[in-house]
């Protein structure tokens, strides 16, 4: 009843679409009884272990919201679990897509991801994805245990973020990088533009990050802990433009939409990022020059502005640090000048 990546060996960043699997309306009749034991005893082949790590995950709700391993279900209670759509088919088809490789050696290999590219096969994207293509381009590629599907993958991005990935091409390789990622040992910067300036030049967000109540596919920040995983952003502004920022981000841990959470919950939500809010002008004026020339930049870059410019580790053979850094792509190159030609004309 848990998903693959709940093991703490993979570190996930990328939306994972949750499907109804199980729902019950709890009899009349019934007493007071913990819902991790309740679940336990009705869902076969459960374990109370891996259905209190599914309620730690946000995804059982009770009556539309989040619950508690503890909490006594009461005559009823709708209740409903979550859980990622099985893979119809383990067995990855090779295609011959581009990779565009900025290092390879015997153990490893890191690639710069364009934006628009699904990272591994899932509900509708059975094809054309990263690991489509590293499955073409390799004979062989390791998984983590219950990690099928994802061939060489020990971290992954948002489809629409572009940078940089590391991808493991042996065992020894893969279960060393897991453990620098799961021991929050690599170093990653992403360059983000958001909507508005943040009244310092720098700080660090440190809010847990978990499922939205409201919609399952969103995730929200929890400053006081309350619910979700824990999650530290560091960040600094770069430039400031007026209506929108400039932000270096680094990760200290690897939620899922953890840049894209904690900017909405700072309040400066990522520029044309339309599931957090980003896609709509947040800042300036009421002018119709102005609305073109945002609405623009959202043609030009029609996703939310967020690259994962830098990538640092140990190397798991030689155990050297190594570095790697990818320019912006085009279209976030694009629409930053801009920004900033038009700010300069204001002045």
């Amino acid at each position: 009843m848990v998903s693959d990546l709940e093991n703490g060996n993979f570190e996930e960043e990328e939306e994972i679409e949750l499907f109804e699997h199980f729902s019950f309306t709890v009899d009349k009749g019934q007493t007071l009884t913990r819902i991790d034991k309740f679940l336990t005893d009705k869902v076969a082949n459960a374990t109370r272990n891996k259905v209190q790590q599914s309620i730690d995950s946000g995804n059982v709700l009770v009556n539309g919201k989040p619950t508690k391993s503890n909490y006594k279900i009461k005559p009823f209670d709708e209740i409903k679990i979550f859980l990622e759509k099985p893979v119809r088919n383990t067995e990855v088809l090779a295609e011959p897509i581009p990779l565009d490789i900025v290092y390879e050696d015997d153990y490893l290999m890191v690639l710069n991801k364009p934006a628009g590219m699904v990272v591994h096969p899932a509900h509708g994207n059975w094809t054309g994805t990263l690991v489509n293509g590293l499955v073409y381009y390799f004979n062989q590629l390791p998984t983590l245990p219950g990690n099928s599907g994802r061939p060489g993958l020990v971290h992954r991005i948002d489809k629409d973020t572009s940078g940089l990935l590391v991808v493991a091409k042996s065992e020894i390789a893969m279960t060393d990088l897991a453990n620098q990622f799961f021991h929050h040992q690599i170093e990653r910067t992403y360059i983000a533009m958001v909507w508005g300036e943040p009244s310092e030049d720098k700080g660090t967000i440190v809010a847990h990050v978990g499922r939205s109540a409201k919609d399952r596919k969103v995730m929200d920040a929890f400053p006081d802990g309350s619910y979700g995983k824990h999650a530290v952003t560091h960040w600094k502004v770069l430039k400031r433009l007026r209506y929108v920022s400039l932000l270096q981000c680094n990760l200290e841990t690897g939620r899922t939409h953890q840049i894209r959470a904690h900017m909405k919950f700072m309040g400066h939500p990522l520029f044309n990022d339309a599931m957090y809010g980003g896609d709509k002008i947040r800042k300036g004026t009421q002018f119709a020059k102005y609305k073109t020339f945002v609405h623009n930049c959202f043609q030009i870059m029609p996703r939310q502005a967020l690259h994962a410019m830098s990538l640092g580790f140990i190397h798991p053979i030689s155990k050297e640090k190594i570095f790697f850094e990818t320019p912006l792509p085009e279209d976030f190159a694009s629409v930053l000048e801009k920004w900033e030609n038009y700010v300069n004309f204001e002045k």
